[in-house]
């Protein structure tokens, strides 16, 4: 029997320290670490807005100070040199408020409003396509353009609505669809061999996606996040996304390549292509391509 979404047991998720990360693009962002009951693995959620917050973290805890509070993270407002209550930002005329068991009261003036429509990306980590310059992948456009997105009000060459500084990006930490970086170097080998990125997986007895997205389901509900605006192309996560009556995914924000709209930016590399090529073809990616579509024939050399 087909289990109801109110049915399926989320993993269990605590965040246990939060920091505020200036950056690069321009606004704040608000770094949350999780631990889960699935995997030994430490989830991040990267929260653009101060005010979106993790309810676990913000609970109360039995004999912690206000300043274990500041330290984990667990604060309203801005630390500054001299702060000593966690609960109460003086300079900003700020407060939160607990009930007896030492939960958040949800307070529109504090914390935001999780009936908003929140742009949201879930993103698995890619160390080669972030860190290590790769283009075999979009993977590190799409991480750096969500939070471009987030953080503006609108797209200027798309017209795309930003969220005006409040998002969050829930950063998975299963690389290459959840086979691990040195299968997936392995994947990449097969690749130059003749092989899509679908088939390198399988080749390597691993499932062409073996992604679960359920923790980041977890992360969401408890950042306080209801109704989603998802930026994705694929349609699996927009399956996963929803879990009512917790989460409701409310819009499908597209992710077009950059070379697509704009053909002096972005990613150009034949690897790239390629992979995007067997996103649309094996996997149902929901873009519509100027790419040249069914034009890969079976590898009939590669190794196996």
């Amino acid at each position: 029997m087909v289990q109801s979404e109110e049915e399926v047991i989320l993993p269990k998720v605590r965040c246990v320290a939060r920091a505020r990360i200036p950056t690069t693009q321009g606004p704040d962002i608000f770094l949350h670490l999780y631990t889960n009951d699935r995997d030994n693995k430490e989830h991040l959620a990267i929260v653009f807005g101060e005010d979106i917050r993790s309810r676990s973290l913000f609970r109360q805890r039995i004999g912690e100070s206000q300043q274990d509070r500041m330290i984990r993270g667990a604060y309203v407002g801005k630390l500054y040199p001299g702060r000593v209550d966690a609960d109460v930002d003086d300079r900003q005329g700020l407060a939160l408020r607990f009930d007896q068991a030492g939960n958040l009261i949800t307070d529109h003036q504090t914390t935001w409003n999780g009936d908003n429509d929140t742009l949201i990306r879930v993103h698995s980590e890619c160390y080669t396509g972030e860190t290590a310059w790769s283009a075999r992948c979009d993977c590190g456009e799409q991480f750096d353009r969500a939070g471009k997105l987030i953080a503006c009000e609108r797209e200027a060459s798309t017209g795309i609505v930003g969220g005006s500084g409040h998002g969050v990006i829930v950063y998975l930490r299963q690389e290459g669809r959840g086979i691990g970086l040195s299968e997936k170097l392995k994947a990449y080998n097969l690749q130059d061999l003749g092989a899509d990125t679908v088939q390198a997986n399988i080749l390597l007895k691993h499932p062409a996606d073996g992604r679960d997205f359920s923790i980041g389901k977890s992360i969401l509900i408890d950042l306080g996040i209801r109704n989603i605006r998802l930026l994705t192309n694929n349609p699996e996560k927009i399956e996963q996304a929803s879990h009512q009556p917790l989460l409701n995914c409310v819009e499908r924000v597209p992710m077009v390549p950059i070379h697509w709209t704009h053909e002096s930016e972005g990613i150009h590399s034949k690897e790239v292509e390629g992979y995007l090529r067997t996103k649309i073809e094996r996997m149902g990616h929901l873009l519509q391509s100027p790419l040249n579509l069914h034009s890969a024939t079976q590898p009939s050399n590669i190794i196996v």
